[in-house]
C-alpha cells in the first residue's frame, strides 16, 4: 500500500465562479488517483486500512469527506443543506455539514452565515416572496484565515471575491433559497427548492457565527470538531513530526499557502498551496519541512 495518495481534481465551471473537487466519492464525481483509480475504489480495495476501522464500519466503502477549493466570481445563491434525519425523510442519503476556510479574498469580500434575527417559518417565505431574506442574514466581512463552521440547518452564502477551502460530508445536497433573480445560461430563472429549504432551516439565532481562533506559528490549532470531521491548521515555518500511530482514521491534508516537503512513513513529497494529500490510517508519522501552511483533517467514529 502507497503512504499517500494525491488525487486530479475535477474542476467545474457554474454560473457564479469556480468549484475545484479536490478529493470526492460523490457518486459519478469521483476524483482519480493520478494512476487513475477512483477514490471510492480505492476505498473497497483497502478498506480500514485506508479509512480506519471504525470509519469503515461507518461509511462502508464511500469516502465520507468532499473536499473542494471554491472560487467566487459573483454571490452564490442563499442556500441551506438538510441534516441526516431531514435527507433520510426527504429521500436523500444524507445531509451535509460543512466548514470553510478563508484562503484569499478582494477588500470587499463577504459572506452570508446563520440568522442574525429571529424570524418564523411563516416570517421566512414572505422575505423569500420578497427578497428582503438577506436582511435577516449575519453578513461578514472576510480575510484569509477566516474559518465559518456551516452545520445541516444554517442558512449561508458564499459571496463574490471569496477564494476559500471547502471541507464537507459526502453529499451534494443543495437547497437553493433565494438567487438575485439570476437566470440560467437558457434564459429561465434557476430552480429554488422553498418547501425542501422550508424543513431544513434551523431558526435559532447566535451572537456570533465566526470560528475564533488566535493565529500561531509552528503548532497545531484545532478549528473545528463535529461528528463529521475534526480540523486543524497548521502555519510552518519550521520542521515538525505529526504522530498520526494512535489515530484510527484517515488524515486530509489541504495545502494553503507555501510549499514544503513531507515525509510520510519515510516517503517523501513536495506539497504545495492548492494541493490536496490522503494519508491512509495505517500511516504513524509525517515530517515536515519548508515554509507550509495546510489544513488537517480527518473523521472520529
Amino acid at each position: 500500500m502507497m503512504k499517500f495518495y494525491q488525487f486530479t481534481p475535477l474542476v467545474k465551471t457554474l454560473i457564479w465562479g469556480t468549484e475545484s473537487w479536490q478529493l470526492s466519492g460523490v457518486q459519478d464525481n469521483e476524483t482519480l488517483t493520478k494512476d487513475g483509480e477512483s477514490l471510492n475504489a480505492l476505498v473497497r480495495k483497502l478498506k480500514d486500512q485506508l479509512v480506519g476501522a471504525a470509519n469503515y464500519r461507518r461509511f462502508g466503502d464511500e469516502f465520507p469527506l468532499l473536499i473542494k477549493f471554491i472560487d467566487a466570481h459573483q454571490n452564490l445563491s442563499i442556500q441551506v443543506h438538510p441534516d441526516d434525519e431531514t435527507a433520510h425523510r426527504q429521500g436523500k442519503p444524507r445531509g451535509k455539514t460543512e466548514m470553510w476556510y478563508v484562503m484569499d479574498s478582494a477588500p470587499d469580500a463577504m459572506l452570508y452565515n446563520g440568522l442574525r434575527q429571529q424570524i418564523t417559518p411563516e416570517e421566512y417565505q414572505e422575505m423569500v416572496a420578497n427578497d428582503t431574506i438577506c436582511d435577516a442574514l449575519a453578513q461578514y466581512q472576510v480575510k484569509a484565515g477566516d474559518c465559518f463552521f456551516i452545520p445541516a440547518g444554517r442558512i449561508h452564502a458564499i459571496g463574490a471575491g471569496c477564494y476559500l477551502a471547502e471541507i464537507q460530508q459526502t453529499s451534494d445536497v443543495t437547497y437553493r433559497i433565494y438567487d438575485y433573480k439570476r437566470r440560467d445560461k437558457d434564459g429561465n430563472l434557476r430552480q429554488l427548492h422553498t418547501k425542501e429549504a422550508a424543513e431544513s432551516i434551523d431558526y435559532h439565532v447566535l451572537p456570533d457565527y465566526r470560528t475564533n481562533y488566535t493565529a500561531r506559528k509552528d503548532e497545531s490549532q484545532l478549528l473545528v470538531a463535529c461528528p463529521y470531521f475534526n480540523t486543524a491548521v497548521y502555519d510552518l515555518t519550521e520542521p515538525m513530526c505529526i504522530d498520526y500511530s494512535d489515530l484510527d482514521s484517515f488524515v486530509v491534508l489541504i495545502g494553503l499557502k507555501g510549499t514544503g516537503t513531507l515525509t510520510v512513513d519515510g516517503e517523501e513529497c513536495i506539497f504545495r498551496e492548492g494541493e490536496s494529500m490522503l494519508i491512509p490510517a495505517t500511516a504513524q508519522e509525517v515530517r515536515t519541512s519548508g515554509t507550509i501552511k495546510f489544513l488537517e483533517t480527518y473523521v472520529l467514529s
